[in-house]
């Protein structure tokens, strides 16, 4: 077989599960290539009655007429003789999770990835929030192909993009989730094509790393700067959320702005409000002030909402 840039008889199996994998498949369907399976996480239970529930991904390939395999093992044998006999030429992965070599090392044209970030730099799970956490002016998305170490096969294609002030989690989620479908669309033209120029890793631009998110992670140390805190919670709102403790109940932040100066008298972590209008923190180096928070048992809410019915 020896596809065309127009050629769309490329057998193409899609792995993917959260919200972000889902316009990249969409682009493809509508550009007319054969995805010709899709693969994503078993089912979960939600809600209060805890009814199964499947992935964006799932019902997203669901709609488009696509058959969708749910293995809970990728190493399992019976799985992978049902991926060998799809036959496939490509396959595409976008937020999914690791794949063992049989999977990836599969199809004749290589298994490639989308990653939320300009690698090497931010490699990891959580690339999204750690650039803005690191207080990055720029970030973007990769596609590169799959190999032993995660996130360190050879690119082929970058697409970048500022990282704006205003930013937070949910805003460049949703900026490098449009770009990234762009560029799974690019990338999957040019290996048809085979115009496809793979360069390694240049292992001096792995800066910063990207792990998983756990709670600990969001804890508020006040005795760092409040630009700090503030990038801090700009790359964990609106979730997880970064959270601190407020009259001894659990507080997440979610917007803030930053001062310079010192509150008179408050050592990192003490706070000031006139009870209408504004809270603020001293931080190690400046003042956090605090927009939008939501204090444990209550909804999230503008910091002048909060204190119009709270009197400390």
């Amino acid at each position: 077989m020896n596809p065309t840039a127009t050629d769309r008889s490329l057998r193409i199996i899609y792995m993917g599960t959260p919200e972000f994998a889902v316009p990249a498949l969409e682009k493809l369907v509508a550009a007319g290539w054969n995805v010709i399976a899709v693969i994503t996480a078993p089912d979960k239970p939600q809600g209060r009655g805890q009814k199964l529930v499947g992935s964006p991904v799932k019902e997203a390939a669901e709609s488009l007429g696509i058959p969708v395999l749910q293995p809970t093992n990728l190493k399992d044998t019976t799985f992978q003789q049902e991926l060998k006999a799809l036959a496939a030429d490509l396959q595409v992965v976008v937020a999914f999770r690791m794949l063992p070599e049989a999977v990836w090392n599969m199809p004749p044209l290589g298994t490639f990835n989308l990653h939320a970030s300009l690698l090497p730099n931010f490699r990891g799970a959580a690339p999204i929030n750690w650039a803005l956490i690191q207080g990055e002016k720029e970030t973007g998305v990769t596609t590169f192909f799959l190999q032993h170490e995660i996130d360190t096969g050879n690119i082929l294609f970058q697409e970048k993009v500022a990282i704006l002030p205003e930013d937070n989690l949910g805003s460049l989620y949703h900026k490098l989730m449009t770009l990234g479908a762009g560029l799974v669309l690019k990338t999957v033209a040019a290996i048809a094509s085979k115009d496809i120029h793979p360069l390694p890793q240049d292992e001096a631009l792995a800066i910063h790393s990207a792990p998983k998110i756990f709670k600990d992670t969001g804890k508020i140390d006040w005795t760092t700067s409040a630009t700090s805190i503030h990038n801090l919670i700009r790359g964990l709102s609106p979730y997880p959320g970064a959270w601190t403790e407020l009259q001894g109940k659990s507080c997440k932040i979610f917007s803030s702005n930053t001062l310079e100066g010192k509150l008179s008298g408050k050592n990192p972590g003490e706070w000031t409000s006139d009870f209408k209008t504004h809270l603020h923190f001293q931080c190690g180096d400046g003042i956090l002030v605090v927009q939008e928070l939501q204090l444990e048992g209550k909804k999230r809410m503008k910091v002048d909402e909060l204190l119009r019915g709270w009197k400390g």
